[in-house]
């Protein structure tokens, strides 16, 4: 399995970085070099260097009717050069290029979150023949070949367990929270992590047509058809630039002074967009980084303060992604405390998902662990042994009603969630509930998301369970959730949502990839997927809302004194470009006047990173009341 890799993006990337650095160098010999005629050369071979290629991109922007701040900056450069301004040539080349790169840094490939799905999955697969066990290649494996999946090797096809029981990690194909157990006839996915035991199973599809691949295609799909928005200066630029053009053109029209025309440009040089806004952005981008949130794409922070619907995935990211033990029902004259010690000491020596959740209470609960004797496990039987001189078995319900219906009215109604009966001496005794336990921060992160952050539609969907996510979602005050939803599925309705308004879509695990990456803003939780982290914006290492709560307050906080740099810098300009075209300011004193509106714009957009810390509303480790 290959990926393309956009060699020509990275290569931009790399020329624009030099063109930068090459730049700083410039600047920094023409101040250190005696005044006289070589002073110059250094900011000469710059701009020659420099300013065909950045010339050409803004050209190829003005065929496509992309009218922004670069195109300002373009004319502000050849006015520079004609004025015999270097410095401030080269200042505009550095700030075009810094622009750029920043901007192509940002722009996500396809290729990178496809390669990382690629190595999730394994090149070859151990092929049963007879007595004897041969490595093929996966794109080798047919459709009715017996394949040996050996413990925590991932699965490299569709197909059915014909022999051995393990338990798989499907959580990041299926969004099921638990490791799923695996016996003689069970299904199995591609993609899926198994146990601790072997399994061996029989391909019911080919690996091009398996589930994995399945996600890989909607993944490539979702991130070619990604939004793909202007950068704010940009937005800001389309205002700016006319209003200074119409300005300039004015004044020489008026006045029939050319020289009026060339200080208006060069006082409307749009560097508090190029220059304040990129360093607001990266130092929000280290903030973030401080408080242990990843931004991968820069574009974020300008997006999410616009997002009105908030669309949270369900496994690891309204919950903790493991179940516990919540109730326990007893028969009549059963103590609860007593068939807890019981079950656990039976417990512990299974591998079981729901094993540790058990044994968890015990110990929350204090109770000490028996001796347990005779202990099996076996398909299709459940756990069972000797405690205190009494069978005990730990079943499932159906299984249990299975050989004795006649005592289904002994059982408690069935729950969501999920459960386990336990028996003494063949008799029933308790029946154990357990959930995928919801955040603690979770409600109070939610309920004020539509005061605070002007979020008005806020959804859950899950692969999870009708009966599971519905009570997650009453639980945590969402009107509107869907279950059993496929990364397509997902896909599909994050795409439609996003139709309608910015999107905010919240996940964990390769089956919220496609999502990810199709939503206005995708935000991944944890590491537990590299290719969750490839397809998302942001990536909060540590798994709380009140991390995302952070995310969306630095947003707020460099939108709003990008704006007030790029603005109030853009006021002053306009003011400026006023006492030019009345020819109170002459080219080189309209430079001047520039670089003085710059340095206030720039030390505005440097608030944030002299900002200590953020004040978001949902602290760690409190449950904040509204």
């Amino acid at each position: 399995m290959t990926m393309p890799i956009a060699t020509s993006k990275i290569s931009h990337l790399s020329g624009q970085s030099l063109l930068v650095f090459a730049s700083l160098l410039a600047i920094m010999a023409h101040l250190v070099l005696p005044d006289n005629q070589w002073r110059d050369i250094p900011l000469i071979i710059i701009i020659v260097i420099g300013s065909v290629p950045l010339l050409w991109d803004i050209g190829k922007k003005l065929i496509k009717f992309d009218f922004g701040a670069d195109i300002l900056a373009a004319l502000a450069l050849i006015t520079a050069i004609v004025l015999g301004e270097y410095m401030t040539a080269v200042l505009i080349i550095l700030m075009l290029a810094g622009g750029q790169a920043l901007e192509n840094y940002a722009m996500r490939k396809a290729s990178s979150v496809l390669q990382a799905l690629a190595q999730r999955m394994p090149e070859t697969a151990q092929r049963k023949n007879g007595d004897k066990i041969e490595a093929i290649n996966i794109s080798d494996i047919k459709i009715g070949d017996f394949i040996v999946v050996y413990p925590h090797e991932t699965c490299p096809v569709d197909g059915t367990v014909v022999e051995g029981h393990s338990t798989m990690d499907e959580s990041y194909l299926t969004g099921e929270p638990y490791r799923v157990s695996k016996a003689k006839g069970a299904g199995v996915l591609s993609g899926a992590i198994n146990g601790e035991a072997v399994l061996t199973i029989r391909a019911d599809k080919l690996s091009a047509d398996s589930r994995y691949a399945k996600i890989m295609e909607v993944m490539q799909d979702a991130e070619q058809k990604r939004p793909n928005l202007r950068r704010l200066g940009d937005q800001l630029g389309a205002i700016f630039a006319p209003l200074a053009l119409l300005l300039a053109i004015s004044a020489w029209w008026y006045t029939g002074d050319a020289v009026r025309f060339l200080a208006v440009l060069v006082v409307a040089t749009p560097c508090p967009l190029l220059i304040a806004i990129p360093i607001t952005i990266i130092s929000a981008i280290s903030m973030a980084a401080r408080l242990g949130i990843i931004i991968k794409d820069p574009t974020v922070l300008e997006r999410l303060p616009t997002c009105t619907t908030a669309i949270f995935d369900k496994t690891g990211t309204l919950t903790y992604g493991r179940p516990e033990l919540t109730e326990i029902a007893t028969a009549k004259n059963v103590n609860r405390d007593d068939i807890l010690s019981k079950a656990a000491s039976l417990e512990r020596y299974s591998k079981h998902p729901l094993a540790h959740a058990i044994l968890q209470a015990a110990k929350k609960s204090g109770l000490q662990l028996l001796t347990a004797q005779s202990v099996s496990e076996r398909p299709g039987l459940g756990l069972s042994g000797v405690v205190e001189n009494l069978e005990i078995t730990i079943t499932s319900r159906k299984k249990f009603l299975a050989k004795s219906p006649q005592l289904e009215n002994e059982l408690p109604k069935q729950s969501v969630g999920l459960e386990c009966v336990v028996l003494i001496d063949g008799a029933y005794a308790a029946t154990f509930h357990f959930r995928d336990a919801p955040r603690e921060e979770g409600l109070s992160f939610i309920s004020h998301l539509a005061p605070t952050h002007q979020f008005n539609h806020i959804m859950l969907v899950s692969g999870d369970r009708e009966s599971e996510v519905a009570y997650l979602a009453e639980r945590m005050g969402i009107t509107q959730s869907l279950s059993g939803q496929t990364p397509e599925q997902k896909l599909q309705l994050v795409r439609e949502e996003t139709a309608k308004a910015p999107t905010l879509f919240m996940g964990d695990g390769i089956n919220d990839a496609p999502a990810l990456a199709a939503a206005t803003v995708g935000i991944a939780f944890g590491q537990a997927s590299s290719v969750t982290a490839e397809a998302a914006g942001a990536v909060i290492m540590e798994n709380t809302l009140a991390k995302v709560d952070e995310l969306i307050h630095i947003s707020e906080s460099m939108r709003k004194i990008a704006m007030q740099s790029a603005i109030g810098g853009m006021g002053l300009s306009v003011i400026c470009m006023g006492f030019a075209a009345a020819g109170y300011l002459s080219p080189v004193a309209g430079a001047i006047a520039q670089e003085l509106i710059d340095m206030l714009a720039i030390l505005w957009a440097l608030r944030l990173t002299l900002q200590g810390k953020i004040d978001a509303d949902i602290k760690l480790g409190k449950h904040h009341k509204h």
